[in-house]
């Protein structure tokens, strides 16, 4: 299971309206790469893909992620973090054994 905050699902709903996209969500996973071994992707999604999993949180706002990815990322908080400095989605991922400064990438 993979946790939406508000925070990010207010995000989620505003960068899906600034996109035009009314239905769907944010695809998240998991590929190799970056400087942890471990890299988080992201896309803007229509619709889920067959065998996605679909997680959805406050105002309707929807992630999908495949199951490979979500071995990886299974009890996961999605954040938004607002900081002026550091604006961005933030992965409170409980199976990450490492990560790098950016929080982009992850060792597991």
């Amino acid at each position: 299971m993979i946790q939406i905050s508000e925070t990010a699902a207010r995000k989620i709903r505003t960068l899906m309206a600034k996109q035009g996209i009314d239905e769907g969500g944010l695809r998240v996973g998991v590929k190799g790469g970056g400087c942890s071994g471990l890299s988080y992707t992201f896309a803007w999604e229509r619709e889920a893909r067959l065998g996605d999993e679909v997680f959805e949180g406050a105002e309707g706002a929807k992630i999908y992620v495949d199951k490979k990815s979500l071995l990886f990322l299974n009890g996961t908080v999605l954040e938004y973090d607002t900081n002026l400095v550091s604006k961005g989605f933030l992965f409170n991922n409980p199976n990450a054994k490492s990560t790098c400064g950016c929080g982009s990438s992850f060792g597991a």
